[in-house]
């Protein structure tokens, strides 16, 4: 008896203090293999949404880059001037003018200057392209062509305030941070880059996954194929415990174990933790609000990871021996993950999304979660890219459903046509997209948001579709 009350105040300490559940503990540890060694003719590319983002997940890799003789470049997204709540703790005061803002900008990008130095890295191998903190995924969705630019919706800037970057007055347009990127990659021909992941939960992160993927695809016959590795950074819940742990290794979430996610790590040597504690700290504008979290990621090892391409071969095309299953009035090819865990006090439990193809449509199947009720609050998002067709001018399409009714939008364009159809009963909804409305993509990026209730959503991580 004595010792089951043991047992329970263990329990009940190791739940107070943020450490992991038992349930998380007892879920058998995601497979993670480890990365190839940097070559000494290696060409690094760090790619990070915001000024702190390539200390948090790549310090150690750019420490064993230039160790082993490799070159590292560094290009910043944004200048993270979005953070007000990080600069009111920060600087002690209000900053709601805009001139207040393009200041947190040069203070997070002197900050990056002083983190790489630590670690390394001159001043002239960082770029700095400046685009909107919290923007950069609206302007992926519906900033293109003879739209206006974007307006950030706090600083009231529409084109790169910052003269020492090199995007310095580029209006906020997809065209604009595409173009910048291109520039970036066929100047430096990177050999391995090192990209935010297309599952965080940050909108910035997954923009730039998915901009480097158009990019890179454009440049396929002008650069050689670089590996790429994404690193996660946003998920709920996600290091545990928090604060500095140099003595613990950084795992996968535990919402990515049932899911066919593939990781991979460096292990970090203690002087090399060290020097990433340091670097980190020198983002005194977030450590002193988020301190807790940041030093979280400065651990034994570092972790990239990504999801494995999807081919879907189109009804009359089916090579030999390809594995289908039944849908509700269409067959599909497997293409079936559990992509998003939803823990919340409604529902507990998983869903699963999947894709396929038949002759002239995509289609999205959705399968509920136990519980969740009759009704689908959904959005998904279709990004295609075709080589005859400039990304600017390829649909970005949106399709909303709430309440079992849905519409469909290009941009900001709602979209009505033959063709779009969604059938749903109790447990599952099928969406039919057809292709010529996604103008006959090569590949598709595309991600499900599910809305659990008026407070949480949940969003799968994007995913290439090859269609053939």
């Amino acid at each position: 008896m004595k010792s089951l009350k043991t047992v329970f105040i263990f329990l009940c300490v190791l739940f107070l203090s943020g450490a992991p559940s038992l349930l998380e503990a007892l879920q058998p540890p995601a497979a993670v293999g480890a990365i190839l060694p940097i070559e000494k003719t290696d060409r690094v590319l760090i790619l990070a949404p915001h000024p702190d983002d390539e200390a948090i997940a790549c310090a150690g890799i750019i420490q064993q880059a230039l160790s082993s003789g490799a070159q590292v470049k560094v290009t910043y997204l944004t200048n993270g001037d979005h953070n007000q709540i990080a600069f009111i703790v920060y600087e002690k005061r209000l900053t709601f003018r805009k001139g207040e803002f393009i200041h947190m900008g040069e203070v997070r990008q002197k900050e990056a200057i002083k983190a790489m130095e630590i670690l390394g890295v001159d001043s002239k191998d960082l770029i700095f392209l400046g685009y909107p903190d919290f923007g950069t995924f609206t302007i992926l969705k519906r900033f293109w062509g003879d739209t206006k630019p974007y307006k950030s919706m706090l600083t009231k800037i529409s084109s790169v305030p910052y003269k020492e970057n090199l995007s310095y007055g580029a209006p906020y347009k997809g065209e604009s941070i595409l173009s910048d990127l291109k520039s970036v990659l066929r100047e430096y021909a990177p050999t391995k880059i090192f990209v935010s992941h297309p599952a965080d939960a940050n909108s910035d992160h997954k923009a730039l996954y998915l901009f480097l993927q158009v990019a890179l695809r454009d440049l396929r016959d002008d650069i050689p194929s670089p590996e790429v590795y994404p690193y996660l950074v946003h998920s709920i819940g996600w290091p545990l415990p928090r604060h500095y742990h140099p003595e613990l290794g950084l795992t996968p979430p535990k919402q990515f174990l049932a899911s066919r996610a593939q990781w991979t790590k460096i292990e970090l040597t203690p002087e090399q933790v060290n020097k990433k504690y340091q670097a980190i700290l020198c983002y005194k504008s977030q450590t002193s609000s988020s301190a807790f979290y940041l030093l979280a990621f400065a651990r034994g090892n570092e972790l990239f990871g990504d999801y494995p391409e999807t081919t879907l071969i189109r009804e009359g095309q089916e090579k030999p021996g390809l594995v289908r299953f039944a849908g509700i009035s269409d067959m599909f090819n497997v293409s079936r993950d559990i992509d998003w865990n939803n823990p919340g006090d409604i529902v507990k439990g998983k869903g699963r999304v999947s894709y396929g193809v038949d002759k002239e449509n995509l289609l999205i199947r959705v399968d509920k979660l136990k519980g969740q009720g009759r009704k689908f609050n959904l959005q998904f998002y279709l990004f295609g890219y075709s080589g005859r067709v400039p990304f600017a001018s390829m649909p970005k399409v949106r399709i909303i459903i709430k309440n079992n009714k849905f519409r469909v939008f290009d941009g900001k364009n709602m979209v009505r046509g033959p063709g779009l159809s969604l059938e749903l009963d109790a447990g599952r909804l099928i969406a039919k997209v057809p292709l010529r409305l996604l103008k006959e993509p090569d590949f598709i990026l595309a991600a499900v948001k599910t809305y659990a209730s008026m407070l949480r959503t949940d969003t799968t991580s994007f995913r290439k579709i090859n269609i053939k």
